[in-house]
């Protein structure tokens, strides 16, 4: 039987449950708490360890507080092969910005997929971590968020704010940008 370890924190965004398997970070979540780990691993052995994930905690909650900063954490994606595809798509928009389903599936090279994209951010176990609160609808405004709306709203404005309190890269003296 695969053994989870988990352990709970709370961030300003209220309290998350926070999960690790042997290859890494499995789950973050809020609201859910052990029963969002039982639904999601229903044939794990699931051990609380508060020891074991305190620097986890800890990186979660700075990364949630400020969406700036790099939590450096080992993931355990698990999911189809598209969902992984879209995971990994998600990582990479940058903190402050925001992509529309569309323009997922475009980069993923199945423009016609964007339901899908949706339903890969719907499945997503890893809250924050892969942001799927960074993709908004064609039109630029928020639709569903698996933690909520709210939650979302208030993401996307502290990764807006974190973003235009960072100092602007200025080459060094004679070089192009």
């Amino acid at each position: 039987m695969n053994t989870i370890r988990y352990a709970f924190g709370d961030s300003s965004l209220g309290p998350f449950i926070a999960a690790l398997s042997e290859r890494g970070l499995a789950c973050v979540a809020f609201d859910g708490g052990l029963a969002e780990l039982e639904g999601c691993f229903p044939d794990a052995d699931l051990v609380e360890d508060r020891e074991a994930l305190s620097e986890t905690i800890g990186k979660l909650a700075a990364m949630i507080d400020r969406p700036e900063s790099d939590a450096d954490l080992t993931l355990d994606l698990q999911g189809s092969d598209l969902e992984c595809r879209v995971w990994n798509a998600l990582r990479e928009i940058p903190v402050g910005t925001t992509a529309t389903y569309g323009e997922i599936a475009a980069r993923l090279g199945v423009p016609r997929q964007a339901r899908e994209v949706g339903e890969a951010c719907a499945a997503n176990k890893l809250a924050v971590v892969v942001p799927c609160h960074r993709v908004v609808k064609k039109d630029g405004s928020i639709s569903g968020y698996r933690w909520g709306v709210r939650r979302k709203r208030k993401l996307l404005e502290s990764e807006h704010s974190a973003r235009l309190l960072q100092p602007a890269v200025v080459p060094p003296h004679g070089m192009a940008s």
